[in-house]
C-alpha cells in the first residue's frame, strides 16, 4: 500500500511517499506566496522519483498550517496527530515519551503515552518568539545569514548575556540595544538561543518528559538550538534522519491505518 503525506507549513511544504513501513521519496521545499501550487509541484517531483502514478496511491494525507489549501488530498488531519504518528515510525517507540517541533510559526510540545498516543500537548502560536521566523528575525537585524546566525551562536554558546524570547518586538529592541553597546555579534545571536530554549524547556517540563525527549522540524536542524536545549533540559534529545519531513511521514501513516481500518478515506477528516 502506497499512500502520501504533505505537510503544509507556514514557510515550507514537505511530501513523503510511503509504501507500507519503507519511505520511497520525501522532498522539502520554501511554501513560497503561493503554497498550493507549491505543494503539487513537489508532490509530483517526489512521484517522478518513485515512479509511481498519483492513481497508484492509495490515499494522499495533507496536514499543516494550510493543510485545507490543496484541493487533491484524500483526508486532512491536525500536524499534532502526523506528528506523533511520523516520530513512532522514524524513531523506536518505547524510547520517545516528548516531541519538540520548532516551525516556522509555532511551537509544539507533544507528550506522549509509552504506547505511542497523544497524551497532552502544548502550542506557542500567540506570538512568533521562540519559532524559526523569531530566529530568522533576529539574524536580519544583526546582519547575518541565518546559517552565519547559527555558526557565530555555535561559537559563543558560553555567552553570559541576557535576552528576553517573550516577544519577539521587545526582543528586536533588545537586539538594538545590545549591538549599541558593542557586544559581539556572536553573543547576542547566542543569548537569543539560550532566551528560545529557555522558553521551549519550560513548555517541556509543564506537559511532558525531558529525559525521553525528541526534536523535530526545521528548529532540529539548528545546531545551535539543540545543543541549548538540550542545556536547558539537563539531557539529550534525538533527532530523526530527516527532521523536517516527520509530519508528512506521519500524514502517510495515518492514511494506510485509516485505509486499514475502515477501507476508505475520501471527503474525511481526522
Amino acid at each position: 500500500m502506497i499512500t502520501a503525506g504533505i505537510d503544509i507549513g507556514s514557510t515550507t511544504i514537505k511530501v513523503a511517499i510511503l509504501d507500507q513501513d519503507r519511505v520511497l521519496a520525501s522532498l522539502v521545499a520554501p511554501a513560497g506566496g503561493l503554497p498550493a501550487e507549491t505543494a503539487r509541484s513537489i508532490f509530483r517531483q517526489a512521484l517522478d522519483q518513485t515512479g509511481v502514478a498519483e492513481s497508484g496511491l492509495a490515499a494522499i494525507a495533507t496536514t499543516g498550517y494550510g493543510r485545507r489549501l490543496v484541493d487533491f488530498g484524500d483526508l486532512v488531519m491536525t500536524e499534532i496527530k502526523a506528528c506523533a504518528a511520523g516520530v513512532r515510525h522514524c524513531l523506536p517507540a518505547d524510547t520517545i515519551r516528548t516531541i519538540i517541533d520548532v516551525g516556522g510559526q509555532d511551537t509544539k510540545v507533544i507528550a506522549l503515552t509509552p504506547e505511542g498516543d497523544i497524551e497532552e500537548f502544548s502550542m506557542n502560536d500567540k506570538c512568533a518568539a521562540g519559532t524559526g521566523r523569531f530566529l530568522e528575525m533576529l539574524a536580519a537585524k544583526l546582519g547575518l545569514a541565518y546559517e552565519e546566525f547559527v555558526s557565530a551562536a555555535v561559537g559563543s554558546l558560553q555567552t553570559v548575556l541576557q535576552m528576553n524570547a517573550t516577544c519577539a518586538v521587545f526582543a528586536e529592541s533588545e537586539v538594538v540595544g545590545l549591538l549599541a553597546r558593542g557586544e559581539p555579534k556572536g553573543d547576542i545571536a547566542a543569548a537569543a538561543h539560550h532566551a528560545i530554549a529557555s522558553r521551549i524547556a519550560s513548555m517541556v517540563r509543564r506537559v511532558a518528559y525531558p529525559e525521553q525527549a525528541c526534536f523535530v522540524g526545521g528548529g532540529a536542524r539548528n545546531q545551535a538550538l539543540v545543543k541549548t536545549v538540550e542545556e536547558h533540559l539537563n539531557a539529550s534529545v534525538r533527532i530523526p534522519d530527516t527532521p523536517q519531513t516527520v509530519v508528512a511521514i506521519g500524514a502517510a501513516v495515518c492514511a494506510q491505518r485509516k485505509l486499514q481500518n475502515r477501507g476508505t478515506t475520501t471527503g474525511t477528516e481526522i
